[in-house]
């Protein structure tokens, strides 16, 4: 196997990653080499390349997240993986030992170290990963896909399902539909939402939501969001609002679009304050603002089984496939949003 690799590192926000050849990572105990094979671009991606809203833990790192690939190569300790196996990474190395670990809830680590984040992450030839944060991607699913489960889908669905808990017949509104909110609207309607309310600035992105499942859509540079949301439930607001965008005023809105005692799902990151309606309103109506963060290996691993069964489709959520020398190309289309991408990936 050859020496070194070509990996694409992040310096400074605002100037492009640069691809450098850096040496090939040596395994420890329990860990495996991945031979990634498809990596997608995220929006945190965008916020700590192009805007420096997320920092990083340190500079130069290697940024990706969404990672699927090839199992290179098996360290000593490791049991139940081999070369040639196909896995997604789970972004997110856990201890194991804190108190959220050990009470189930490994997406709250308190000495969690997140891949592009952290350490280095996936945009890169080849990636050193603990064996534990491996899931076995099904024949049936293509490694592109597969790539964008851990974050693109997985993301929404930890929110809808395990954060929003959603029932079947509830009213939902989805503010923001690019990539997370269109898969979002998918689990939404798999999981039996009465009304689907897709809200975005897009025509567009509106028209794709109407054929992901959204039952009704909102332009809210055209339409009073608040109002048009009251037609559609008769006054009541809908029971849970999910928002992927991340802005004071899109918080907002999904704040004071739930009923009495409904909930307000915050997925999106920014570096705004978030501002609630007035405690006599937030108490009187009980209103349960909820932040969420990520997923599950269990999660994905639903997901995963969703797509075997043919119940989901991510068909249509590769926008581009790009190579590794187009990282700073396709962190500019997401982050303009030109021609609204659901996903870009980068093949590697």
């Amino acid at each position: 196997m050859e020496n070194t690799m070509r990996a694409a590192r992040f310096y400074k926000a605002g100037q492009p990653l640069i691809i450098e050849e850096l040496p090939i990572p040596k395994i420890g105990v329990g860990e495996v080499l991945i031979k990634v094979k498809a990596c997608g671009i995220c929006g945190t991606d965008v916020h700590i390349a192009r805007d420096g809203t997320i920092p990083t833990a340190k500079t130069p790192i290697t940024l990706g997240h969404e990672i699927a690939g090839i199992i290179s190569e098996v360290g000593t300790g490791v049991e139940g993986w081999k070369v040639w196996d196909k896995v997604i990474v789970i972004s997110s190395i856990t201890c194991g030992t804190c108190y959220a670990c050990r009470s189930g809830h490994e997406g709250l680590c308190v000495n969690a170290r997140i891949l592009g984040l952290h350490i280095d992450g996936g945009l890169a030839e080849y990636l050193k990963i603990p064996a534990s944060c491996l899931t076995k991607i099904p024949d049936e699913v293509p490694l592109e896909q597969a790539a964008i489960i851990g974050d693109a889908v997985a993301t929404p669905y930890h929110a809808i399902i395990t954060r929003g808990n959603l029932r079947p017949g509830e009213t939902v509104a989805i503010f923001g539909c690019g990539g997370l909110g269109s898969h979002g609207i998918q689990i939404a309607r798999l999981t039996g939402a009465a009304k689907i309310i897709a809200i975005d600035v897009s025509d567009e992105i509106l028209e794709r939501s109407k054929k992901l499942g959204a039952d009704f859509t909102i332009n809210s540079t055209k339409e009073k969001t608040g109002k048009r949301i009251s037609e559609i439930t008769d006054g009541k607001g809908v029971d849970l609002a999910l928002e992927f965008v991340g802005t004071s005023v899109t918080i907002d809105r999904a704040v004071k679009s739930i009923r009495k005692g409904g909930r307000a799902v915050i997925v999106g990151i920014g570096p705004e304050k978030i501002e609630l309606v007035s405690p006599y309103i937030f108490v009187y109506c009980e209103d349960q603002v909820i932040g969420s963060f990520g997923s599950s290996k269990e999660e994905i691993d639903r997901i995963l089984e969703l797509l075997k069964m043919r119940k989901l489709n991510l068909s249509h959520s590769i926008s581009q496939v790009l190579k590794l020398e187009q990282i700073n190309e396709g962190l500019e289309k997401l982050e303009k949003k030109v021609d609204n991408p659901i996903r870009i990936v980068i093949q590697i």
